[in-house]
């Protein structure tokens, strides 16, 4: 039986290790709170981020990160962003197989360095970075628990590994797609949030599903200007890495950074909010970054800056709408 340590116990987590506990491999679950995995290991549900969702007897929750690696076979990290660096060192520290595929599903951008989840990985992990590998694209938690089809994307410089994973979490309900633009996939990936944050304060100020639309195909476009500037393919982000998890992370109601956006439309301030959000918004952290990696990249990212005023500067969100759409004319291309 193949075994995976799934690190990081929360929704998405969760979710993750259900799949591959579904096909039969044997999976260890890590979270950092012990009280909450001996909750998940004796009641056999994650009632924390998934109420109500029974986990199987082959899937196994613990605080201990070295057990959970021990003997694996495949690591699967998925920590908001900003605790990356820190676990990818306690996993190097442990020591893990040069052969073992380490695979990120954290999406967003190190606010201290501007680097991606891929460079983290590849600096704090060398002797893996052949074996690394990160996955991405449109996937609500909740709708892959109940079994519900979805698409994703497994990205590695290595296509070989690529392919082995991409059969690897592949099943009836969950189609993955192989490919080997890293840089096009982790852009997409963390910078679709911080669009999602701008989405969903055009909802809050019920501005129509006109604005909606222009806010995720421009956001589109800056995705894709600050993929190609880094290296990334813009047909990734025509991807479901980029358009489809842009689309799913601006419509669905379920999307967290779509709520920050959406409350803070309707009036709320960003302390407001986030105190009432048990999980994280990595759109609230990658505005900074994104802002941040425009200025040093020389590209222009009109959305993800105004969004970047609003969470961080309290301008007001109509302003930042009206700065938006009175911004000099151009060509579309």
């Amino acid at each position: 039986m193949t075994h995976a340590a799934v690190i990081g116990a929360g929704s998405w987590g969760t979710a993750l290790a259900r799949v591959l506990a579904d096909k039969g491999e044997s999976v260890r679950l890590w979270g950092r709170d012990a009280g909450h995995t001996d909750e998940i290991q004796h009641t056999r549900q994650n009632a924390r981020y998934l109420p109500g969702v029974e986990l199987p007897r082959s899937l196994e929750a613990t605080s201990d990160l070295a057990y959970a690696v021990r003997g694996c076979d495949l690591v699967l990290i998925v920590v908001p962003t900003h605790t990356i660096r820190d676990i990818a060192r306690k996993i190097r520290a442990i020591g893990v197989g040069s052969e073992t595929p380490v695979v990120s599903a954290s999406k967003g951008i190190e606010n201290e360095s501007l680097m991606l989840m891929s460079e983290v990985l590849e600096q704090e992990l060398p002797e893996s970075a052949h074996r690394l590998a990160y996955l991405s694209g449109p996937s609500f938690a909740k709708e892959v628990v109940r079994g519900l089809p979805a698409a994703i994307v497994m990205a590695s410089q290595d296509g070989q590994l690529a392919d082995e994973l991409m059969v690897r979490f592949s099943s009836e309900r969950m189609r993955c797609y192989a490919n080997t633009d890293v840089v096009g996939v982790e852009m997409g990936g963390a910078l679709k949030n911080v669009i999602a944050i701008a989405a969903g304060a055009v909802d809050g100020l019920e501005l129509g599903h006109n604005a909606r639309a222009a806010v995720i195909t421009r956001g589109l476009a800056e995705i894709a200007r600050a993929a190609m500037a880094k290296g990334g393919s813009a047909l990734t982000i025509a991807g479901l890495a980029g358009m489809g998890d842009l689309v799913l992370t601006c419509t669905g109601e379920a999307s967290r950074n779509r709520t920050v956006g959406y409350e803070m439309g309707k009036g709320r301030t960003l302390d407001d909010v986030l105190g009432s959000m048990n999980q994280v918004a990595e759109g609230v952290r990658t505005a900074k970054s994104a802002r941040d990696l425009g200025i040093k990249l020389g590209i222009d990212l009109p959305i993800s800056n105004e969004v970047y005023r609003v969470l961080y500067e309290n301008k007001p969100v109509k302003q930042a709408v009206y700065d938006l759409m009175t911004r000099t004319l151009t060509r579309e291309y």
